[in-house]
């Protein structure tokens, strides 16, 4: 089988596609493994990827090869990279269409409380970060530079954002990128697991009313739903034309690259990322719903049904990737430090929601999750309060979050 100008192992491609399914089949085993009303859901999926990347790495590196120019060369990473991007794109494409009907009128009224949210979440765990290096730099035999390349892996693992670990790999001398990594990979695991738990465990803690906090997030979008159907030309029954279109749409919009000079900057850019783009044209797509007489609308059952399967897919390829780093560069002071990176700013976040925003319960959440960057806990948390509404409040944290946590990890190399 031919691909990019090689070949492709075939035993190896359906040695990755058999991993996938067994992988999801144990993952959720072990998420529907209930604790005191507390469960990993989804996330199980990620434990078992991280144990399988542990264990049957070299079985993936051995078979899934491409010869070019008569050279062996590994290319299993780049295929759990595509598993892991086409799972980002089904879970924000879904996600942006499900909260576009209220997103902006939500925006309109609460846009202040999601800005400053998002700006508190990801500061504390910029000090959170900072603080580690002071306490850390004592007790290592790197130098300055490396050890804040490690610290700044983790801040990108913990709070599990993709574009700030992309842009402090550009932003570090190219020595130094090895280190980016290795810190991303370790505080990525507790960075995925510490949000899905936080979002179970505080709503037992404070005793919430699920039901009563779900209620307050009901937004009639029925109606107009019914009205435009009426109205506009649909490709196809299940809205895969407008899934589809959103999803190249937001590919582009998401490759649009944001050139950022200051000392130490030059060259650097800054983008949406896949993830970004995806998600703000689905919101738009989802808000306005037609384009002319052609409908925009994605059927309920179908978003549902992506929403998961991107999530899985996107656990299954990160899981895997993140097992490998985790054994090889792993040490116990390091996920400490990335720990705290994740819960400090959760716990913050919180109280600050809570008590100075005066956000409700499940608002607060959403925004949570979204000032994490956190796509495993959103997930989570649908399923906990068993409302997509809280989508909204996700959707409009996380743009600001994004952008938030891109420069404050380039400050800290800079500062360094």
């Amino acid at each position: 089988m031919k691909l990019f100008g090689g070949v492709v192992s075939v035993s190896g491609i359906t040695f990755l596609m058999f991993a996938v399914f067994v992988i999801a089949v144990l993952g959720y085993a072990l998420g529907r493994v209930n604790i005191k009303g507390v469960s990993l859901g989804t996330a199980g999926v990620f434990i078992v990827a991280l144990l399988f990347g542990a264990l049957f790495s070299k079985t993936l590196s051995g078979t899934v090869i491409q010869t070019v120019n008569g050279a062996a060369v590994d290319i299993s990473g780049n295929a759990l990279k595509i598993v892991e991007n086409i799972g980002l794109i089904l879970f924000v494409t879904s996600v942006g269409f499900i909260a576009g009907p209220s997103f902006f009128k939500d925006l309109k009224k609460n846009y202040k409380s999601y800005i400053l949210l998002g700006i508190v979440i990801i500061l504390m765990g910029g000090l959170t970060c900072l603080s580690c290096y002071f306490v850390g730099r004592n007790f290592t035999d790197l130098s300055a530079k490396q050890f804040m390349a490690i610290c700044v892996g983790l801040l990108s693992g913990a709070l599990t954002s993709t574009p700030a670990f992309s842009a402090s790999k550009a932003t570090v001398a190219p020595e130094f990128e090895e280190l980016v990594t290795v810190g991303n990979g370790i505080a990525y695991i507790f960075g995925v697991i510490g949000v899905v738990l936080f979002v179970q465990l505080i709503p037992k803690i404070v005793k919430a009313d699920m039901e009563k906090e779900a209620k307050k997030l009901v937004v009639e979008t029925k109606a107009e739903t019914v009205n435009v159907k009426k109205k506009c030309f649909e490709m196809d029954d299940f809205g895969l034309f407008a899934f589809g279109l959103a999803a190249v749409v937001g590919v582009f919009v998401g490759a649009i690259k944001i050139p950022m000079s200051s000392q130490g900057l030059s060259g650097t850019t800054f983008s949406l990322t896949t993830t970004g783009g995806a998600l703000l044209t689905a919101l738009v797509f989802g808000h306005f719903g037609q384009i002319g007489l052609l409908s925009l609308r994605v059927d309920n059952k179908t978003l549902k049904t992506f929403r998961e399967l991107g999530l899985m897919l996107f656990l299954i390829g990160a899981g895997i990737a993140g097992g490998t780093k985790f054994v090889t560069y792993f040490k116990p002071v390091y996920f400490l430090y990335g720990a705290l990176m994740t819960i400090v700013p959760m716990i913050v976040g919180f109280l600050f929601a809570k008590y100075v925003l005066k956000l409700s319960l499940l608002n607060n959440l959403g925004s949570i999750t979204g000032g994490m960057t956190s796509t495993p806990a959103l997930g989570t948390l649908i399923n906990v309060a068993k409302t997509e509404n809280i989508a909204s409040a996700y959707a409009a944290t996380y743009p600001i979050a994004l952008i938030a946590v891109v420069l404050v990890s380039q400050f800290l190399i800079i500062l360094f």
